[in-house]
């Protein structure tokens, strides 16, 4: 391998190096997908086959790529993290009502919220089915915690709609468990197939979760200041699903009386015409200028967390996805 760059590599190039395993991996989870009962093949092609960054199971293959480790085991454990985060998303859209995704028709949209959510339970149990195959307790252990936490996050993201009370430190225990969780899930399971110790899983996971910390709040700001064709789904969704999210929080903490009472409304009521306003006061405040810093820390802390991993291409990788997730325009 040659040494990391100062200058870390783009998403193409950190593609590019997980190309073969990644491959691997894509055709794995459609073997695995395959069901007799033709509606679950129909709708789990859909949203499989939509495509994405595939970004979870790739840092569970450079996390483990950078500690010299590459295989069978790891394109499985790929297709497990890959079929949990498939069936949140099959969830997540019934619960936020959402009828785009990545710039096409929900799976709820084209068949009905009941098809998907029964096979968003397909592919999580389908997951646990791969996972167990592998006979590592140390895995499972893993893998239930997180799919718990992520519950929880669902729960915890309910109780806080159209609830323009929610503070920063309750929005960030919600994208803690929806999204950093499973990003830190993904780099500790890399580095236990690699036999790594514990203070290097520890230090893998710290950098996950502070990735995923940092991809989410970037998210966060790209619904206010993106467009529809460029993010792949409506702008302002956050808002009209009433989620209290980084740039509205900040922005409601900073404004006068009157603003803040207008936010408050337009939270509570999920009032997508109150966007403008909404817009014109995270603007006054800054408040997507001091979510993106926010965002910022996160993924340096994320790379900090790399310092005593090996000098290699997938490292650099890793502190490229990291360079990426507070970058990106999608």
């Amino acid at each position: 391998m040659t040494p990391c760059r100062s200058e870390p590599p783009g998403l193409p190039a950190i593609q590019a190096l997980a190309a073969a395993d990644m491959a691997a991996v894509d055709a794995l989870i459609r073997r695995r997908l395959a069901s007799d009962v033709v509606l679950i093949n129909q709708v789990a092609e859909y949203i499989i086959g939509a495509g994405g960054k595939r970004l979870r199971p790739m840092l569970l293959l450079l996390a483990a790529g950078a500690l010299g480790h590459r295989g069978a085991d790891a394109h499985q454990l790929a297709a497990v993290v890959e079929f949990i985060h498939t069936s949140t998303l099959l969830h997540d859209d019934v619960v936020d009502e959402s009828d785009l995704r990545r710039g096409r028709k929900t799976a709820n949209a084209v068949w009905g919220n009941a098809a998907s959510v029964l096979v968003g339970d397909f592919l999580y149990s389908r997951s646990f089915q791969l996972m167990v195959e592998l006979e590592s307790m140390a895995v499972q252990q893993i893998l239930a915690n997180t799919t718990n936490m992520i519950a929880e996050g669902e729960v915890l993201q309910l109780l806080h709609v159209r609830n323009p009370d929610t503070d920063e430190s309750a929005y960030l225990r919600v994208i803690e468990r929806k999204t950093a969780i499973l990003f830190a899930a993904a780099t500790r399971l890399g580095a236990l197939l690699a036999g790594a110790d514990t203070t290097t899983q520890d230090a893998l996971h710290t950098y996950g979760l502070n990735l995923g910390y940092a991809f989410q709040i970037a998210d966060d700001v790209l619904d206010y200041a993106s467009d529809a064709a460029t993010l792949g789904k409506n702008l302002g969704d956050d808002l009209a699903e009433g989620k209290m999210t980084l740039p509205l929080i900040h922005a409601m903490a900073q404004s006068d009386a009157g603003t803040r009472d207008t936010l408050r409304h337009i939270v509570a009521h999920g009032d997508l015409d109150g966007l403008p306003a909404a817009q014109a006061a995270i603007t006054a405040c800054d408040s997507l200028d001091y979510s993106r810093r926010c965002a910022l820390a996160y993924a340096e802390t994320a790379n900090a967390a790399l310092r005593g991993l090996p000098d290699n291409d997938y490292t650099a990788a890793l502190r490229g996805l990291a360079h990426y997730a507070v970058n990106r325009d999608h």
